[in-house]
């Protein structure tokens, strides 16, 4: 039964922190200044170590890594550890990496609590997504090449159907989209097969793996490379596959080049 927020005790508070794609320096000030406050941290897997810590020296960190094809903690579990401190008077952190709205559970977890009488607050972070394209120098949309961007998951729910790739790729081509897609590489066969039933061949790709981080790497190829590429260049998770117009320049530039490029950053 789902309790009246407004007569639900003010014993705790959980607050759902993105805490952005990696580099610390894209934290959100708002989500800087809530970490420090916290006195219980619950700490996604590919949260990096600088972000965690900004906490204090006296909040209790707990790690309920979460990361795509690896073991996890139980989403049920995590939703009780929240439920739990928050009603002993906690002030409790979930950190998230990238966005917690964007493929982060952050609505399950919103129901969890609210259904417990549990106040809960958001603040949003940079999502992989975006820092990987802006990583490129590129755009996601563009007058001329891009109406418009989707963000998708390329990783299913186990016992679902999972997306229809082809009606997708003729939405983006009569549209003009750019398709964003998110933990992509251990299913990129199926969806380059299933995309180019919309899209031509010649459509770039990027893939980039560990955006924002100083170990990022990238590289860019058609849509018709992207699995032979994906395998050739060991590309793994956590990696964001871009598809769209708004890669030409890049394609256009990166051809007789080497296929892969290291982040600035890590040089």
């Amino acid at each position: 039964m789902k309790h009246d927020l407004s007569s639900a005790p003010a014993r705790g508070h959980v607050t759902l922190v993105g805490a952005g794609p990696g580099d610390p320096e894209l934290l959100t000030l708002k989500a800087f200044k809530a970490i420090q406050q916290a006195s219980v941290v619950l700490v996604d897997d590919l949260v990096n170590e600088a972000i965690v810590a900004y906490a204090p020296a006296t909040a209790r960190i707990v790690y309920v890594g979460k990361r795509g094809g690896c073991k996890s903690t139980p989403q049920s579990f995590i939703e009780r550890l929240m439920v739990t401190a928050a009603l002993e008077g906690e002030n409790v952190v979930r950190l998230k990496g990238g966005d917690p709205f964007i493929f982060g559970r952050g609505g399950e977890e919103v129901e969890a609590l609210q259904a417990a009488g549990v106040r809960v607050s958001v603040i949003n972070g940079i999502t992989a997504g975006i820092a990987a394209v802006s990583s490129l120098g590129v755009p996601l949309t563009h007058r001329e090449q891009a109406h418009g961007v989707v963000f998708i998951t390329g990783h299913a729910k186990p016992g679902a159907s999972g997306t229809d790739w082809r009606a997708l790729a003729n939405t983006a081509r009569q549209s003009r989209l750019t398709i964003v897609i998110y933990m992509g590489v251990s299913g990129a066969a199926h969806i380059q097969r299933e995309l180019m039933h919309g899209l031509h061949a010649n459509t770039p790709v990027a893939i980039v793996q560990s955006a924002s981080l100083p170990e990022q790497r990238h590289t860019v190829c058609t849509l018709g490379e992207l699995e032979a590429t994906i395998a050739r260049e060991h590309l793994a998770s956590p990696s964001i596959i871009i598809v769209g117009d708004v890669l030409q320049g890049l394609l256009a530039a990166d051809v007789g080049g080497d296929a892969l490029t290291q982040s600035p950053r890590a040089a």
